[in-house]
């Protein structure tokens, strides 16, 4: 095989890939029941651009009802807590890994919900990645986007995460159900932060500053506190300025680094 179609044989996404295999495979860490298996969209997957729009909202949220058996509000803040959660890992474990991230807009996604665990399953469909000029990808055809430097890619990241696709739900939600942004937002910086301190094994820079740089960002720095975990462990603890409501579930559950505690 020629230079040509060995670089274009590449898997743009091998890093997540191989990344998210590692992190499933040890027993210690969650479970990544969210993500469909090799992020190929499940069987029965919704395109997101139906929750963008709308026309899947009304469902989605009848769906988290019936999976927390929770108020209209407290189900719909932990139904955007998953999404929000499982559709940054791979965009955000793609920067942290690689600098091989997966621009995760509407477009290039597709999720199915459910009332039993896990709430929501998401995939990508062909998704651009954005890269540096330095990559092998950058001289492949297909979807690949090239930026200058990180600023530039964390400039993607927001607009493709936060700008093209959670904003525009988020709104959806809120012309249902009366939820502040700053709630919502919340879980997103902390899911972000959360996610980088389950991979933090496999992030070749200091999770913490890596971390800290994507959230600002992201404009979400101030909505979350870090610190080191301690004691030799290369995770992070979470301190969350905003509460996901979770304390008001039939089965009130208090999170780790919830700011209610």
């Amino acid at each position: 095989m020629g230079r040509g179609g060995a670089l274009a044989a590449i898997d743009p996404l091998a890093p997540v890939r191989t990344t998210l295999t590692a992190m499933a495979a040890r027993p210690e860490l969650p479970p990544l029941g969210g993500l469909a298996a090799d992020l190929t969209p499940p069987a029965g997957a919704v395109p997101a651009r139906a929750l963008v729009d709308g026309s899947a909202v009304d469902a989605f949220l009848d769906a988290a009802q019936h999976r927390w058996k929770a108020s209209p509000h407290a189900a719909a803040a932990l139904a955007w807590k998953s999404y929000a959660y499982w559709l940054a890992l791979p965009a955000v474990l793609g920067y942290a890994v690689a600098r091989r991230m997966p621009l995760v807009r509407p477009e290039a996604v597709a999720l199915r919900w459910s009332p039993i665990p896990p709430f929501v399953v998401v995939g990508l469909t062909a998704p651009e990645v954005a890269v540096l000029a330095t990559d092998p990808l950058a001289v492949t055809p297909g979807p690949v986007r090239v930026v200058a430097d990180d600023a530039a890619m964390l400039a993607e990241l927001r607009s493709s995460l936060m700008d093209d696709h959670l904003d525009p739900v988020l709104e959806q939600i809120r012309t249902r159900i009366h939820l502040g942004r700053r709630t919502l937002w919340g879980s997103l910086a902390s899911g972000i932060a959360h996610a980088m301190s389950r991979a933090a094994d496999y992030v070749p820079s200091p999770v913490l500053s890596t971390t800290s740089e994507i959230l600002a960002a992201l404009g979400l720095e101030d909505l979350v506190e870090l610190s080191p975990l301690g004691d030799g462990r290369p995770g992070l603890w979470v301190q969350r300025r905003t509460c996901c409501l979770a304390f008001t579930l039939p089965d009130p559950k208090i999170c780790a680094g919830c700011c209610i505690r």
